[in-house]
C-alpha cells in the first residue's frame, strides 16, 4: 500500500473511532440536569448528619459542610460579578448596593461552612489545617461549579442554614458563627 493511500485510511479510522471514545468513557448529564458532586469515600472517623429527609442525610459532615461553602462561593462571585456590572457598565448605584451586601453575605456565610468543615477533619482525621483544605476543596469546587447562575445556586443553597444548625445544636463547639444561619 502505498503511502498516499494509506494516510487517509488512517485519518477516516481514527475519525470513526475518536468520536465515540469519550461518549463512551465518561457519560454526560442531560441538558438542564446538573451533576452531582463526586462521591467522596466514606471514613469510620467521621461525624455524619443525622437529619432525616435532609439532602445531607448519613453524609460526613465536613463534606456537607464544603459543599455548602462551595454554593455560597460560588453565590459571592455571581453577586460580585453583577456587583462590578452595576457599578462599572450600567451605573445603577441602588443596585450595586444591593448586591455588594449580597456578596459580601455569601462570603460570610461560605466562610463558616469552610471553616466548619475544617473543624471537622482536624477534630476526626486529625488533619492539619493545609490537608484539611486540600481535603474539602475538591468537594467545594464541584459543588460550586455546577451551579451556573444565582437562581440555581440560591436554589442550591436553600437546605444549607439547617443543616448549620442541626451542626450548631449537636456541635457548638466546630459550627459556631451565627453568618451560616442568616443566608
Amino acid at each position: 500500500m502505498s503511502p498516499s493511500r494509506f494516510c487517509p485510511a488512517v485519518f477516516l479510522a481514527i475519525a470513526i473511532v475518536l468520536p465515540s471514545y469519550p461518549a463512551e468513557a465518561a457519560p454526560r448529564p442531560k441538558k438542564g440536569e446538573q451533576a452531582a458532586p463526586a462521591p467522596t469515600p466514606a471514613d469510620k472517623r467521621d461525624r455524619t448528619v443525622a437529619a432525616p429527609g435532609s439532602p445531607f442525610n448519613g453524609r460526613a459532615f465536613w463534606q456537607a459542610a464544603a459543599q455548602c461553602g462551595g454554593i455560597y462561593f460560588k453565590l459571592n462571585s455571581a453577586y460580585s460579578d453583577a456587583a462590578i456590572s452595576a457599578k462599572v457598565i450600567k451605573p445603577d448605584p441602588a443596585a450595586y448596593t444591593r448586591l455588594s451586601k449580597e456578596a459580601d453575605g455569601a462570603a460570610a456565610a461560605a466562610t463558616a461552612f469552610f471553616d466548619a468543615s475544617e473543624r471537622f477533619l482536624a477534630a476526626d482525621r486529625k488533619l492539619a489545617r493545609d490537608e484539611a483544605v486540600m481535603t474539602y476543596d475538591p468537594v467545594a469546587t464541584s459543588a460550586g461549579d455546577r451551579l451556573k447562575s444565582i437562581e440555581a445556586a440560591l436554589q442550591a443553597a436553600k437546605p444549607c442554614p439547617e443543616l448549620y444548625r442541626t451542626c450548631r445544636s449537636a456541635y457548638p463547639q466546630i459550627c459556631n458563627d451565627a453568618a451560616a444561619l442568616t443566608n
